[in-house]
């Protein structure tokens, strides 16, 4: 009787791990084919307003010409305590070098991921500080994660270059030279024209991620055990969903030609954590150049990674992973 009850138990079990894993199964396909689309962005352009003047200002786009050297792209949830030293910090840094050089033109966009705190009221001071030529404010009305703040401010921004950077200020800003300055020594490779490079840089494809490996031996350290474990898991499950090459994925700080931006933003799906995995997928696809650039970096309390994000990261690279392998992804290469 005690064998039969252990043999029914046993059956039971593998029945429940069966109907779970079927299930898992089905709501995968299902939600990849729900996203097959969330790629072409049919939403109306956001509406860049100046404080000052209560005017509407033109909306551009990823596919329209470059009018400014640089975009910075930040993307705030909840971040009314951390964002403004953060922005003054970078906005001081970029006041300084275009006062040296007059062909250093910026913008700062800062997307506003449907905050519940003072967010958009910090934001909006900074556009009427520094003027909406120079500052700009992406509203995203609800909260839709990084993936998809960084997307919308990449898509409607004016740059040659373009810099994702965190609200919480963690890399410093002058450390965006390192990244740029590797990016120009391979256009340079690349680059037909006698003319002055910068002047065509924003036409080839290239991407320079910020990488915090170096520092991977002392956060290894400090950390405590089952951080690591959970961070060397993850490590393995980027490698089998994107592949070798990048050591650091995860590292907020990150810059695109604008080439490479209207490649990889037209065509990313996922809105959260795993974003920067689909990069790196897309890049590859895409034969485009990945520079990865050791950056400081420093830990600011305050960080909005818990551990129900290590489950959607899962669940995004087992989205991404079937949606590209089967094809249910399809890859779009519009040039204009």
């Amino acid at each position: 009787m005690e064998v039969w009850g252990w043999s029914t138990m046993l059956q039971f079990t593998l029945i429940l791990a069966l109907v779970f894993g079927l299930g898992l199964a089905v709501a995968i396909v299902i939600e990849t084919f729900r996203r097959r689309f969330s790629h072409s962005h049919l939403e109306a352009h956001p509406i860049f307003e100046d404080p000052n003047s209560l005017k509407q200002v033109d909306c551009p786009y990823i596919y329209d010409p470059a009018e400014k050297y640089i975009s910075l792209i930040v993307p705030a949830y909840n971040e009314e305590l951390r964002l403004p030293g953060a922005l003054d910090e970078t906005i001081n840094y970029l006041q300084e070098r275009a006062g040296k050089d007059p062909s250093f033109t910026y913008e700062v966009i800062i997307v506003d991921d449907g905050s519940k705190d003072g967010t958009k009221r910090v934001a909006f001071d900074f556009v009427r500080k520094y003027k909406v030529d120079n500052v700009r404010v992406v509203l995203l009305g609800k909260n839709q994660g990084k993936g998809e703040a960084i997307r919308k401010g990449m898509l409607h921004s004016r740059g040659k270059l373009l810099l994702m950077l965190d609200a919480d200020g963690a890399t410093k800003v002058d450390d965006l030279e390192k990244l740029e300055n590797q990016i120009l020594a391979v256009a340079k490779t690349k680059h037909q024209s006698a003319g002055d490079l910068s002047e065509g840089i924003q036409d080839i494809p290239i991407v320079a991620f910020g990488s915090r490996a170096h520092l991977e031996k002392k956060a290894l350290a400090t950390r405590k055990w089952y951080r690591n474990f959970l961070m060397k898991g993850f490590h393995v499950v980027v490698l089998l969903a994107a592949g070798p090459g990048v050591r650091d994925t995860q590292c907020g700080f990150k810059m695109f030609t604008r080439a490479a931006a209207r490649k990889l933003f037209t065509n990313i799906r996922l809105k959260r954590w795993c974003f920067d995995v689909e990069l790196v997928y897309l890049s590859k696809y895409f034969h485009i150049p990945i520079l990865e650039i050791s950056v400081t970096w420093s830990e600011i309390p305050g960080s909005k990674l818990s551990p129900l994000s290590i489950v959607n990261m899962l669940w995004e690279m087992t989205l991404m992973s079937v949606g590209y392998r089967v094809g249910i992804w399809k890859i779009s290469n519009r040039q204009s």
